[in-house]
Formats: structure tokens, sequence, C-alpha cells
């Protein structure tokens, strides 16, 4: 199996920021926090989120609707 391509560190922050948005109720927030991820960290994200059997999609509204508590 090959290994995920690599996330960069600051489009990591931009996924998290996402997330809190979300859960924030942020939509907009979460948005352009998205829309700041470069092309090759989206990539590496889904495939990240693929082997935990989910998308980003799935991510964003499991913390809209849960307010990021597991």
């Amino acid at each position: 199996m090959t290994a995920p391509a690599a996330i960069r560190p600051l489009a990591a922050v931009h996924l998290r920021e996402a997330l809190t948005a979300a859960a924030n109720s942020e939509p907009a927030a979460a948005l352009a926090a998205l829309m700041h991820i470069d092309p090759d960290s989206w990539t590496a994200i889904q495939q990240r989120a693929a082997l935990l059997g989910t998308d980003l999609i799935d991510l964003l509204a499991t913390a809209a609707r849960t307010g990021g508590t597991p």
C-alpha cells in the first residue's frame, strides 16, 4: 500500500480551522478555511479521510452536528 501524500502544516491548520468553524455553526468561515488548502494537501486530506472510511463532507457534518465533541 502506498502512503498517502503529505499534508502541508499550513493546510492542516486550515483544516482544523474549517472543522472548528463547522463545530461553531460558522459555515462561511469553514468554507473560507477550506479554500486556503493547497491542491496537493487537499488530495492528501481526501486520501487520509478515505483510509478512515469517511470523507471531508462527513467530517464537517459530524463537527457541525456534535459541536466538535466526539
